[in-house]
């Protein structure tokens, strides 16, 4: 009878340790992964580009005329307005040469007073002398004499009547460079830094200083031949983000700063330039916004975001469910097994947290937008579904 409850009990603790063997040999479930559902849907698409800013009229402040600087009008980086003083050049050679020219001009109208004096008395001696040549009371030769006296005085009165016109062209011109020795602004605007110090010689070829319009304040910025062309198709067809390019009725800009924030005011295109730049392969493209206050100055960097165009019936997935291998794209997709299948995928335009996928997956699939760096080509996983906010249609590039 022991010896029959002994190779019980050892019976019993032999299947109990196959059990536990059987235990550990057991297939782990299978991992929890985040699945997101490929949605089709209207994507609005933008364009992003560096963009730089500048005036939109900046002068460069230059004289008309030479001579040393004896006087500065403005304060560097105020505010001046057009026909405001700025600079002042030493005016005294200039006054001299209005005056010589205003003497010119008196010695000249002084030569046409003697020279119409002149022509009176020969015209005097020709009246008095006509009948009595006819009458052949003096000789021919003292009338054909008088005659000739007649005609150069004449042409003394038409010489002195030029070289009034010649002198009171010099003292327009001694007038006009007297006034270039105040040197204005041509525009309204900020002055800027002064470029020379008083006391210099200056001359037409130097910059005084510049002034530049800001408010609006004018951004560049260049986008590629295929996006001028594509958009320039748009504008035939009246597709959806055409209106980029159009003067009339343009879609808004909106401007990133340096410091990554948007700038309060949205801006519009001005026109695009007249050719494409062969080195770079770009066109550009010039806006305008409103500065009021003057905050945007030129030289700053930016970018500028705008729609280009609307997507219709795009199918959609999270970004982080697409995967990047030696150049290919690719995306687990869980099929109705639970199984993971890994498919290439031919990508679009990004929008928000969003990616556009041009082929490899169809709407309603279940795409692995958590985890999917874990997970085989063939495994069974646990599907869990991921809250991601789907794409706002128009989530970006709007004014604010």
């Amino acid at each position: 009878m022991s010896r029959l409850l002994f190779f019980g009990c050892t019976a019993l603790l032999l299947a109990s340790c196959e059990g536990n063997k059987s235990e550990q040999h057991a297939a782990p479930p299978p991992p929890d992964v985040g699945v997101s559902i490929v949605q089709q849907k209207s994507v609005p698409i933008y364009g992003n580009w560096v963009a730089s800013l500048d005036g939109y009229v900046t002068a460069n402040i230059q004289p008309q005329v030479s001579g040393y600087l004896i006087r500065q009008n403005y304060s560097e980086g105020s505010y001046v307005r057009k026909g405001d003083l700025l600079f002042e050049i030493d005016p005294r050679p200039f006054k001299a040469a209005l005056e010589q020219a205003q003497g010119q001009l008196a010695q000249a109208r002084g030569q046409l007073g003697q020279a119409q004096a002149q022509l009176g008395l020969a015209q005097l001696n020709v009246k008095r002398d006509t009948p009595l040549a006819q009458a052949h009371a003096i000789a021919q030769s003292q009338l054909d004499t008088d005659i000739q006296s007649q005609r150069q005085n004449e042409a003394l009165i038409h010489a002195g009547q030029a070289a009034i016109e010649a002198a009171q062209a010099s003292v327009a011109t001694a007038q006009l460079n007297l006034g270039f020795t105040k040197v204005r602004s041509l525009v309204d605007g900020i002055a800027g830094i002064a470029a020379t110090q008083i006391g210099n010689l200056v001359s037409q070829s130097s910059v005084l200083t510049t002034v530049s319009q800001v408010n609006p304040i004018k951004v560049y910025f260049s986008i590629s031949e295929q996006e001028y062309m594509s958009l320039a198709d748009k504008i035939k067809t009246g597709a959806p983000g055409s209106d980029l390019l159009r003067v009339k009725n343009p879609v808004p800009l909106q401007l990133t700063l340096a410091n990554g924030t948007i700038y309060q005011h949205s801006g519009r295109i001005l026109f695009a330039d007249r050719s494409v730049d062969p080195r770079t392969g770009t066109i550009r493209i010039v806006g305008a916004f409103a500065n009021p206050g003057n905050i945007l100055r030129p030289g700053q960097f930016g970018r500028i975001t705008a729609l280009t165009s609307l997507q219709q019936n795009a199918l959609v997935v999270p970004q982080r469910a697409v995967s990047e291998l030696q150049g290919r794209y690719q995306i687990a997709v869980v099929g109705p097994d639970n199984k993971i299948g890994i498919r290439t995928v031919q990508v679009g335009d990004k929008v928000d947290e969003m990616w556009v996928i041009q082929s490899g997956v169809q709407p309603g699939d279940r795409v692995v937008s958590e985890g999917s760096s874990k997970v085989r080509d063939g495994e069974k996983v646990t599907p869990q579904q991921d809250n991601l906010t789907a794409v706002s249609p128009y989530s970006q590039g709007e004014s604010k």
